[in-house]
């Protein structure tokens, strides 16, 4: 190994305390990238929840024209068969 390639690109806490030269330089980004570490982990969680009620929203809504359109094939199921069989036909003729 050269000299160049024998020193530790990243080094230590040790190692830090061993050189007088620069090592507030290294703290001080060592404090930079946490505070931006901790500010990112913040947003991610602000995301995580506000996505978590969009889904619960979502599932929600879901369920319910779900729970309708079940409702409507049971009380029309020759109309819901003929609707199903003009969409499959429309369907196939467009991607021919």
């Amino acid at each position: 190994m050269n000299a160049e390639t024998a020193s530790n690109p990243f080094p230590t806490s040790a190692e830090q305390g061993q050189s007088s030269s620069g090592a507030n330089g290294l703290n001080g980004d060592v404090n930079r990238v946490r505070k931006v570490a901790q500010t990112l982990h913040e947003a991610v969680d602000t995301l995580e929840q506000k996505l978590g009620t969009s889904s619960d929203k979502m599932m929600s809504l879901q369920q319910e024209y779900g729970d309708m359109a079940r409702e409507q094939v049971r009380a029309n199921p020759l109309a819901a068969l003929g609707v199903a069989f003009a969409a499959g036909f429309v369907i196939a003729k467009i991607l021919r």
